[in-house]
């Protein structure tokens, strides 16, 4: 992994854990060597940068924040991811795993507006080595122009080894109010994707193996697999993406995602940002005002700490 890859990930760490307490953590821009975001919540703003420095090192850049509450807030949520990464990673997927496996992710979760996707792809030996020439990584790492390229070819790569489980924004808020009263989480639903998307696959492949991002309890996708996908080995794993077969999914899934974006926007004449940043929040309010606030439950996941803001 690259100096910016592991910039990009450190960010996507970082916005899931602000994301969970109410911040808004805008898209990041790249600067000169490494990463600039930008945190809100209400009034308060901050920004935080990560970059490289001259020994070829990924680091954290908080000096812009101020003394507030939500800056210390902010500092002490750094320092035990901080703890927690400078830890040896010891990676669950075997290093003489055999092939042929099937990789499976998810796109959306993490922002406001479009569909959450779930993806999954058959993998054999002839097909990793072809996907490890084309570049194939974590799609995070990956800009849309180059994820839209990638998942073209590997679609004509897999041919039809592979599934998408797509859920749009107003089936996704009534998915989730339903869980909501069955006292469950997001991460029953994605369990849900993940399941159907491999219990299809296995109708076109014969495969023993699936590996997975691990998003939550194991037991919840265990559960939620049926006749076939039981009899497989699940393996759960957290950065799974670093694997090809996951990687690849993840590519598909994100695929799906920007263009199902982009056709929401065209639908709806307003260009919808990624994320949960500050435009969305301001793009969100512009869509209320021309169409009302019905309008968010089409193009919006509603149970995000975004909704609040908009309508606040």
């Amino acid at each position: 992994m690259s100096e910016i890859e592991k910039a990009i990930q450190k960010y996507e760490d970082l916005r899931e854990l602000l994301s969970n307490s109410e911040f808004i953590v805008s898209e990041y821009k790249e600067i000169n060597y490494g990463l600039q975001f930008t945190i809100h919540k209400l009034a308060w703003s901050g920004i935080i940068r990560i970059y490289q420095n001259k020994q070829g090192k990924v680091k954290t850049d908080l000096s812009q924040l101020d003394d507030s509450e939500h800056s210390r807030l902010i500092k002490s949520f750094f320092e035990k991811q901080s703890a927690s990464s400078s830890k040896e990673v010891i990676s669950t997927i075997p290093a003489n795993l055999a092939l042929p496996v099937i990789g499976s992710d998810e796109s959306g979760k993490g922002d406001y507006f479009g569909p959450l996707v779930s993806a999954c792809i058959y993998v054999d030996e002839k097909v990793a080595n072809q996907l490890t020439t084309l570049g194939v990584r974590d799609s995070k790492t990956l800009n849309d122009t180059r994820i839209l390229e990638i998942a073209r070819e590997i679609r004509r790569i897999c041919q039809d080894k592979f599934v998408i489980v797509e859920i749009s924004p107003e089936r996704y808020n009534q998915i989730y109010a339903k869980l909501e009263k069955e006292k469950k989480s997001l991460n029953d639903l994605l369990a849900w994707t993940h399941a159907k998307a491999i219990e299809q696959l296995l109708s076109k492949v014969e495969c023993q193996t699936a590996i997975i991002d691990q998003f939550g309890d194991e037991k919840l996708l265990l559960e939620k697999l049926q006749e076939k996908g039981k009899k497989l080995n699940v393996i759960q794993a957290h950065r799974a993406e670093s694997y090809i077969a996951v990687a690849a999914a993840s590519i598909l899934a994100r695929e799906r995602f920007v263009n199902k974006l982009d056709k929401l926007g065209i639908q709806y004449n307003k260009k919808l940002p990624k994320g949960s940043s500050q435009e969305v929040v301001t793009v969100a309010r512009q869509l209320i005002e021309i169409n009302g606030r019905e309008i968010l439950e089409k193009v919006a996941k509603l149970h995000f700490k975004t909704t609040k803001e908009v309508l606040g």
